[in-house]
């Protein structure tokens, strides 16, 4: 049975990527947008009895990217695939898992069953927001990780002087994973969100004087998080050489200035979402595409991805 890999414009170099350390070459497909805004997919080759794989990150604009991923679904689905995966690096919405505060939508279970109902089989997913997520899929959620491949690049940064911080409360298995790693101690900052943007943090347990922190979390969205655990750990009293680590960095709104104004030594992300080539930030990436691929290669194969998975 062959494979076929299909990507839209959440993250095209990333799929390229894919393809190639699987020495596959990209699906041909055409994404227009008509006049009013409508999207239109069509496929120019075909996929029948093929396992269909369709790389698309849902970075910002989500909404566009989910619909683009449907459509490719569908259009994959009725041209006879065999078997389509979802391979989604970053999956948008998964932090909206829950009503906070009543009379809203729980956004993640929706999009979930939208992904179920366009056909997919199988979804891959990297280090998602919440756990959680997984139950509201009624097909398997293959939840892998970057973690392994974010310390080793950050290795050279962990000395005997040094603290894995998670930045809140939620932060803090994917902390204990960092710093089992590593051979480190880990630090928690306490925090509240008040917005969207703003949180207040009201103190860090742990102790971080004269030692030099490594910040870790799974997504830098508008940078407050993170901005207000630094605050938080200078006052403490820690090295002024702070590394912050990320699966998904978003830097949307006010992020990028943010995160401009704090010493950051070093920033290291993964490419699960596209990263601008020059910004004024110390900012390293680390490919989660041989991730992919070897997730892709095994499922073709029928094999187990055991190895592969994310486990707290």
């Amino acid at each position: 049975m062959g494979m076929l890999i299909f990507s839209g414009t959440g993250n095209p170099d990333l799929a390229a990527g894919i393809a190639e350390r699987l020495n596959e070459g990209m699906g041909e497909r055409e994404l227009l947008q008509f006049p009013d805004g409508e999207l239109h997919v069509e496929l120019l080759d075909s996929v029948r009895c093929c396992d269909v794989y369709i790389v698309q990150s849902l970075s910002p604009p989500a909404d566009r990217h989910l619909l683009e991923m449907l459509l490719l679904a569908d259009a994959s689905r009725r041209a006879g695939a065999a078997s389509l995966t979802a391979v989604i690096p970053y999956l948008a919405y998964a932090r909206q898992d829950r009503r906070a505060r009543g009379r809203e939508p729980v956004a993640a279970r929706l999009v979930a069953e939208l992904i179920e109902a366009a056909g997919f089989n199988r979804v891959v997913a990297v280090d998602v927001h919440s756990r959680a997520i997984e139950g509201f899929f009624g097909i398997p959620l293959e939840h892998l990780t970057a973690v392994p491949a974010l310390a080793e690049a950050i290795r050279s940064n962990a000395s005997t002087d040094s603290v894995i911080v998670a930045p809140d409360l939620g932060a803090t298995k994917l902390a204990e994973h960092y710093a089992k790693l590593l051979g480190c101690p880990v630090v928690i900052v306490r925090k509240a969100r008040l917005s969207g943007e703003a949180v207040a943090v009201s103190g860090v347990v742990g102790d971080v004087a004269g030692r030099s922190p490594i910040i870790v979390d799974d997504m830098i969205s508008t940078g407050a998080t993170i901005e207000a655990a630094v605050r938080a750990l200078l006052e403490a009293g820690c090295n002024s050489e702070i590394t912050v680590v990320t699966t998904h960095a978003l830097l949307v709104g006010p992020a990028v200035e943010r995160l401009r104004r704090l010493p950051l030594s070093r920033l290291v992300a993964a490419d699960t979402v596209p990263l601008p080539e020059e910004m004024p930030l110390p900012l390293e990436r680390v490919s989660v595409a041989e991730l992919l691929a070897e997730a892709i290669r095994r499922l073709h194969r029928r094999q187990s991805l055991h190895t592969l998975i994310a486990r707290d």
